[in-house]
């Protein structure tokens, strides 16, 4: 089975995403979402697992990231709402009616909101550390990138990204999938301002008022998938998990703020018996 690489225009914007249609009859589609400041590659190694369990698994690049287009700010505004609408579009223009949203991290958290305010839309949710109540904040590492001036040279450095990346897996990241996360740094400064928007107009506390006030009432499987050595963010509890309606936890000892990157093959044993599961 061999990943696609597709893109589509919707509107003025043009989005990049990775696909890989399922082994047979399809059955449910998931779409897999990147957090800051990463890109769709960093689902690799859960794209073809899931596909090769019926599920057709589309990962795209968020507007600003990746191969996406990179407006400028008069152009698109870099705020969650922006970003929801955008992605509700990216899914009505691929004809899905109804999807399971796999999440992580910090802008990946606009997958809840998506899920929150267009739940007939959404069968199932998973979220890979993501910051889920209110008080949290952004990590300096993530801060730092958008202060005055300090912000502006910090997102033309091709390396910043990479930076941000290992700091937060706690671990080296190969340098075959560094080259990924650097080479649009290095074509344009586009992805540089995009980041900076995006970390700017974040809006992180408005955004998490309505992730912790909506999590509990959506009347869909939730399954939280925590990597415990997760520098930035404290783990969930299991309590707090399972009173939401529908809410599950599975705790990664080995695993930090990016899962997906180094720890895909114990996400995979949690995540598709999830996903396959009847409702």
């Amino acid at each position: 089975m061999a990943i696609t690489k597709n893109s589509v225009q919707v509107g003025s914007l043009e989005w990049f995403y990775r696909e890989l249609l399922p082994v047979g009859s399809e059955t449910q589609t998931a779409i897999l979402l990147h957090g800051l400041p990463a890109q769709s590659s960093m689902w690799r190694g859960s794209i073809a697992p899931l596909a090769g369990n019926g599920l057709r698994v589309i990962a795209p690049d968020w507007i600003g990231f990746g191969n996406s287009s990179k407006p400028e700010r008069r152009d698109f505004s870099y705020t969650p709402d922006a970003f929801v609408t955008a992605f509700a579009q990216l899914v009505d223009a691929l004809s899905i009616d109804r999807v399971s949203l796999v999440i992580q991290g910090f802008l990946g958290t606009v997958g809840i909101q998506y899920a929150i305010r267009y739940p007939a839309r959404v069968d199932k949710l998973v979220i890979l550390n993501a910051p889920l109540t209110t008080g949290i904040k952004l990590p300096w590492q993530l801060q730092q990138l958008a202060l005055p001036i300090v912000g502006e040279m910090l997102t033309q450095d091709p390396l910043s990204a990479e930076r941000t990346l290992e700091a937060g897996s706690k671990a080296v990241i190969e340098d075959k999938y560094l080259e990924i996360y650097r080479k649009p740094y290095l074509k344009s400064s586009a992805p540089g301002r995009s980041l900076l928007a995006t970390i700017r107009n974040l809006k992180l506390a408005q955004s998490l008022t309505e992730i912790s006030n909506g999590l509990p009432q959506l009347d869909i499987p939730i399954q939280i998938i925590w990597g415990i050595n997760d520098p930035w963010l404290v783990a969930p509890t299991e309590a707090g998990v399972k009173s939401w309606q529908r809410g599950e936890l599975v705790t990664l000892p080995t695993a930090a703020h990016y899962p997906q990157e180094h720890c895909y093959a114990e996400i995979n044993k949690s995540l598709i018996p999830f996903l396959r599961r009847q409702n």
